[in-house]
């Protein structure tokens, strides 16, 4: 067997990349000397491995206060509000989640995007999972690539949905707005359940549960179907005022400058322990006073 497929098997809890790493960096030795990945082994020889991090991640570390869900010694489960930006890019180099995390936890700069396996939209809020460990790092990214944690949102949409649904379509960058996605059929497979949770006259309230996890899908997806997220700057269309609204409701709409989505649940085996752990989250106080006020005024 080779070298790096040895390693894999060996030590499962790192991933094929950070083995890789370590094997070039002369961190992996076989009988005392340093071997290349693809040198193969005859079973017997005596395998070392120098499984210490290097830092990764160069950001400055700052103090943003972060509502933390859970945390133990592998895992981190924050609730990011809307308007925080996850990842330090160009136009966000701080201010960001990354930042509030390198200051609560420092060692997270040996890890991937600071152990973030996942991401939310700037002015998305709800539940997002960090990993404090390479171990959980590994862990946390395998089960999203099986699929197997559970990811709920809530969405406020535009229009009376008569029924739940799937939408089972690909998606890619948009063709002429490289900033924006949208359905293609050379896209990436893109997988979206939902269900009704309220029905309003001209708005409904919809638990969305994704299969995959593409960039903007809820929001290109919903919008694909005529059913585009209240608020979406991007894919929600030009903004018109409901007829016959309450001034409190005008004042609302004119008022929520984002779309109207939050991740409210998030369930996944603990990286170490192996147990089914879930959590959930109310929705924040912006979308919250938003559906409030359409229960008034257009009860179905």
């Amino acid at each position: 067997m080779r070298l790096d497929q040895c390693l894999a098997e060996i030590f499962p809890d790192y991933s094929r990349s950070k083995l890789q790493t370590w094997i070039k960096a002369g961190r992996v030795k076989v009988n005392g000397l340093a071997r290349q990945g693809r040198d193969r082994l005859d079973g017997g020889e005596a395998l070392e491995l120098d499984a210490e991090a290097e830092a990764v991640l160069i950001c400055d570390a700052e103090e943003i206060p972060l509502h933390i869900v859970h945390e133990d010694d592998s895992l981190l489960i924050v609730n990011k509000p809307a308007g925080l930006v996850v990842h330090p890019a160009v136009g966000n180099w701080s201010g960001t989640l990354v930042n509030a995390l390198l200051n609560h936890e420092p060692k997270l700069n040996i890890l991937p995007r600071a152990g973030i396996v996942h991401r939310l939209d700037k002015d998305t809020s709800g539940l997002l999972m960090v990993a404090k460990t390479l171990q959980a790092h590994n862990s946390l990214v395998e089960q999203l690539q099986e699929r197997s944690i559970e990811r709920e949102y809530l969405a406020l949409v535009k229009g009376w949905m008569t029924a739940g649904g799937c939408v089972d379509e690909p998606i890619g960058r948009h063709p002429v707005d490289r900033k924006r996605y949208a359905v293609r059929r050379d896209g990436k497979e893109a997988v979206t359940h939902y269900r009704l949770e309220k029905r309003f006259k001209r708005h409904t309230l919809i638990r969305v549960m994704l299969e995959t996890g593409r960039t903007h899908q809820i929001r290109v997806h919903m919008s694909h179907i005529n059913y585009a997220l209240v608020g979406d700057p991007v894919y929600g269309g030009r903004f018109q005022m409901p007829a016959e609204c309450s001034p409190a409701l005008a004042e609302a709409f004119r008022n929520f400058k984002r779309q109207a989505l939050h991740a409210a649940k998030l369930g996944l085996e603990h990286p170490e322990t192996g147990e089914y752990c879930e959590w959930e989250q109310e929705m924040p106080a912006d979308m919250r006073h938003l559906i409030e006020l359409l229960a008034e005024n257009e009860l179905a």
